[in-house]
């Protein structure tokens, strides 16, 4: 059996790849940040304006918060995007629990900056890994 290819021209599925528009150079077309075929920061901080995406300027609470009842259901993101720029005590499925300072939620995970006892570092989980948090 003979398969039949139709030649559907440069602009497949938006990928324009050696052809594109005249007076523009060759590549991926043009987008917002993360678009397909677009370069993606570097790991690390997301950059935005001083002290909206870095870490908080002093330590967290001085207290431990008690034990939250934990939940066998992944946390919803809309839960916790309420803690964004708030200092939030994060309980782990792994029973480890740490104070945290969400600057990013997304669909299936958060990032921001946890607390290690001497100083904050940028850190990111999977929301499933969660088992409660609390903000403050």
């Amino acid at each position: 059996m003979q398969r039949q290819f139709q030649f559907l021209g440069p602009y497949i599925g938006g990928f324009t790849g050696f052809f594109g528009p005249p007076g523009r150079p060759p590549g991926p077309p043009p987008g917002p940040p993360g678009f397909p075929g677009q370069q993606q920061p570097p790991f690390g901080p997301p950059p935005g304006p001083p002290g909206q995406a870095g870490p908080p300027a002093g330590p967290p609470p001085a207290f431990t918060p008690a034990t939250q009842e934990i939940t066998p259901f992944a946390v919803d993101p809309g839960a916790i995007r309420g803690c964004l720029f708030r200092f939030t005590y994060v309980w782990l499925t792994n029973r480890q629990q740490f104070w945290f300072y969400p600057t990013f939620v997304g669909r299936t995970s958060v990032a921001g900056w946890r607390w290690t006892g001497f100083n904050w570092v940028y850190f990111g989980i999977d929301l499933r890994r969660i088992s409660s948090f609390q903000c403050f």
